[in-house]
């Protein structure tokens, strides 16, 4: 007990001796590491937005890293600063820190795994278009505590980079500045199919925004259904912010002409259910309590 108690006023004295030039140093180290990491986040975004497609998600692609190695740098001097001053009371900081992160800080402490996790196995990157959990978009940025992504509707959500072990992570083109877009349209099932699926052929590969070679093709698939007939076109966009605007150019020029053909929409069918006979049951509730 004596021997705890004096490790502890050690401790004390050890923190009471820390001089407020080392408090500074540490806290610009850190300052450093943060307002470098983000400038270089900036300037290589913006570098990256002048150049093409491939390039664009070329130069992405380090951004995570570099952040990574100035923090990970910055940590470094800052814990050698740590190991100096404490010494051997630095197993029961060390305990103090587990303490810490069991009770208070575990989020945060899971955030920065995962961005360690993200950075380095790379299940996502930036530029990638991924649904993760309930939100879908472009990744804009990955930093140590959350992953910040731009959604259809130009909604920017910072999401735990934690979710990486408790959600699946769906990644429309890993990395390539193509993606795949699925189109769905229907008609009515009475409809030809074999000159509405040669229109949605000629809408597809016509489009200014496809993107078409050997290892990536474009697939036309169609299934009858009971009331419809459902057809499917998959294909590249040249690049990934275009996925809409391809969708919306494919669906308007192949209804134009589909209306030119004759090729109808699904028409609305409403099954005849025959009408509850209420009076007939009165009756016989009637008749029942007469007898």
């Amino acid at each position: 007990m004596a021997n705890g108690d004096t490790s502890a006023q050690q401790f004390l004295e050890t923190i009471r001796s820390i001089d407020t030039q080392t408090l500074i140093t540490m806290f610009l180290i850190f300052s450093i590491a943060y307002v470098l990491g983000r400038v270089i986040t900036i300037l290589l975004s913006k570098l990256s937005e002048k150049m093409n497609q491939s390039g664009r998600v070329k130069v992405k692609l380090i951004i995570p890293v570099v952040k990574f190695v100035i923090y990970i740098v910055a940590f470094y001097y800052i814990f050698r600063q740590i190991f100096i001053i404490f010494g051997p009371e630095l197993f029961l900081l060390t305990g103090l820190l587990g303490a810490a992160i069991g009770f208070g800080v575990k989020d945060l402490f899971a955030d920065f795994v995962g961005g360690i996790v993200i950075t380095f196995e790379k299940p996502y990157q930036i530029g990638d278009k991924i649904a993760l959990g309930n939100y879908y978009g472009e990744v804009t940025d990955i930093g140590l505590r959350a992953t910040k992504l731009v959604t259809p509707d130009d909604n920017t959500v910072t999401a735990p980079n934690s979710l990486i072990f408790n959600e699946s992570v769906a990644s429309g083109n890993y990395g390539a500045s193509e993606m795949m877009v699925v189109i769905d349209l229907y008609i009515a099932g009475e409809s030809d199919v074999e000159p509405a699926m040669r229109i949605l052929r000629e809408a597809v590969v016509s489009s200014k925004y496809v993107y078409i070679s050997k290892k990536r093709p474009v697939t036309l698939l169609h299934k009858a259904l009971p009331f419809y007939t459902r057809l499917r076109a998959k294909a590249y966009v040249n690049d990934l912010r275009d996925e809409f605007k391809f969708e919306s150019d494919v669906h308007t020029r192949t209804w134009i002409e589909f209306q030119k053909n004759g090729i109808r929409p699904p028409q609305l069918h409403i099954l005849n259910i025959p009408p509850i006979e209420e009076n007939s049951d009165s009756n016989a509730t009637t008749r029942r309590n007469s007898s």
